[in-house]
């Protein structure tokens, strides 16, 4: 069969279909897929089913018509992070992309432009999904098993869409490619137990189906099923699933823990070892394939070495002190971590390394770079904690100041690590307080790949073990019961994935995010004050219907 590289390298917006488009998102509605012209079953062949999943797969770049829609509902969800207790906004002040900063103090409004972007990209990504879907099967030239793995692609990569709406929105509407006109479909059509039913149904057909190994890289395989059905099991506490679908990614043998944290923010690495699912970027061709999604959070950097970004997404000074650690290198899991704050280099207490791997810190490597005042673009008030993890060195010939923007770089962006399957199937143990010994093994797996990556000959160097005091132990079976296991394995999702969008949709289904963030801003208006006034309530947790999408649907988003 002939290849499909050009399924993940492409345009965002895919291939053009010349004359013969059997369908387009308009910008006018993001639902109206009617077709433009149509192919009879004799005209589509494998060559424009094709062309519709590159279409569909390009969707992960979230980059449609402009810049504007990968900064505010980009497919890492660092926006979304933002109502976390890790993450400001940052960039130049409060009033800088200001609809950034009312979800930072928890104001939401259906009127703000990341809830009307993460709605829009979603849809126009979903109506590919089912644009592909119905060409593969109507490709009269396709053996019926290529027809079946290749529709299966694109149900998985419409599957998460779903979920990233389902764990967004409180209410949306539901359709599939056998819906003729997706323009009538009501937001309450469906419950949300439905539609979480109909996401896990396609991800368990998914698995079936799809190969256990794809030639191209970045093409959903059927372990990238598995890990997002267990991700969906983990957000609705269906605990018993999410341990079996992890367990599958994990007993493929396919995926190991990268020997350094490091290696997560080389080009060189990319789609191996924790590579599950993963958006292919590039700085080779196209401006569409850049990274966008995390140009505007590039640090000020001294010297312009990459191209100085807007510095938004920094670290909270409460993500910080949660990388403290104790004499033997264990975290604060008691509630103490903020007893005291790790506000300098100097600091004299013991630190997680995954601190130094994961954010700026004034005298402290970047890169080889020593990272100082004048790499912070609004220091009084956002502070010093740059994001390290989407940006390989400057020196990386993947790199291209000043062609590439704003640290963009071949560096893929991971949905999904194999830490994070590890640490899914160890909460899905600890839930069902069921084998446990096993769940701390694989906690300390990962908590093991943090403590080896402090070595001085590994290059470039972002630790450094002559000024900071690194420590990070392993859990005993001492006192290693469920309390104390869901303390960990919590806390060890935290500072693993830290600053990689997935904090306040952990917080969302451990049902904590009210307490947690509301303590959080009475800890961070101390360093930040305009958290003094900040809140957030119970019916703020999803995102309501965005108000121009309403108004244009008429009754049918009431």
């Amino acid at each position: 069969m002939k290849t499909i590289n050009r399924i993940i390298r492409n345009t965002a917006y895919g291939v053009a279909l010349a004359s013969m488009t059997l369908c387009a998102a308009s910008c006018d509605d993001m639902l109206d897929t009617k077709p433009q012209g149509s192919f009879t079953s004799e005209q589509i062949g494998e060559d424009e089913a094709i062309d519709m999943m590159t279409s569909a797969y390009a969707t992960l770049l979230c980059h449609y018509f402009g810049n504007n829609e990968s900064f505010a509902g980009p497919i890492n969800n660092w926006v979304i992070d933002l109502r976390s207790d890790d993450a400001l906004k940052g960039g130049d002040g409060v009033t800088m992309e200001g609809y950034m900063h009312q979800l930072e103090i928890g104001n939401v409004q259906s009127d703000n432009d990341v809830i009307n972007f993460k709605w829009r990209n979603n849809y126009f990504s979903i109506s590919r999904c089912n644009t592909a879907i119905k060409a593969i099967q109507g490709a009269s030239s396709l053996p019926e098993a290529t027809k079946a793995s290749f529709a299966a692609e694109m149900k998985t990569l419409r599957a998460y869409y779903y979920f990233d709406m389902l764990r967004l929105f409180a209410k949306f509407p539901y359709f599939d490619e056998t819906v003729a006109n997706p323009s009538e479909c009501r937001a309450d059509e469906y419950t949300r137990d439905q539609i979480a039913g109909f996401i896990r149904a396609d991800l368990r057909d998914a698995y079936k189906v799809l190969p256990e190994t794809q030639e191209q890289v970045g093409r959903f395989n059927r372990y990238v099923a598995a890990a997002i059905l267990a991700r969906v099991d983990l957000f609705l506490s269906e605990w018993a699933e999410a341990e079996e679908y992890a367990g599958y990614v994990i007993a493929s043998g396919k995926y190991e823990l990268y020997p350094n944290f490091l290696d997560m923010s080389k080009p060189e690495f990319n789609n191996m070892y924790e590579s599950v699912m993963a958006v292919q970027f590039s700085s080779a061709n196209s401006p569409d394939q850049f990274n966008f999604n995390n140009c505007l959070n590039c640090t000020w950097s001294e010297g312009n070495l990459y191209g100085n970004g807007d510095d938004f997404y920094l670290a909270s000074q409460d993500l910080v002190n949660a990388f403290r650690t104790d004499a033997n290198g264990l975290p604060y899991l008691d509630g103490t971590q903020n007893s005291e704050s790790v506000t300098s280099a100097d600091y004299a207490g013991n630190v997680d390394p995954r601190l130094d791997f994961t954010l700026g810190r004034i005298g402290m490597p970047w890169r080889s770079y020593q990272y100082n005042e004048k790499w912070c673009r609004n220091l009084e008030l956002y502070g010093q904690y740059s994001g390290k993890k989407p940006y390989p060195s400057p020196d990386s010939p993947f790199v291209k100041p000043g062609i590439v923007p704003w640290g963009a770089s071949s560096l893929n962006y991971i949905i999904i690590r194999y830490a994070d399957v590890m640490l899914m199937k160890a909460e899905a143990l600890i839930e069902q307080n069921k084998d446990l010994d096993q769940a701390r093994d694989l906690i300390n797996q990962v908590r093991a790949k943090a403590a080896r990556s402090v070595d001085s000959g590994y290059t470039p160097v972002d630790c450094n073990p002559m000024v900071a005091n690194y420590a990070v132990g392993q859990y005993s079976a001492t006192s290693w019961n469920q309390d104390y296991a869901r303390r960990a394995v919590r806390h060890e999702r935290r500072v693993e994935l830290a600053m990689e969008g997935l904090r306040w949709f952990d917080l969302l289904r451990w049902g904590n995010a009210v307490d947690v963030v509301n303590r959080y801003y009475q800890f961070e208006a101390g360093y930040q004050p305009y958290y003094s006034t900040a809140s957030l309530s119970a019916d703020e947790l999803y995102f309501p219907i965005p108000l121009n999408q309403k108004d244009n649907a008429g009754d049918l988003y009431d």
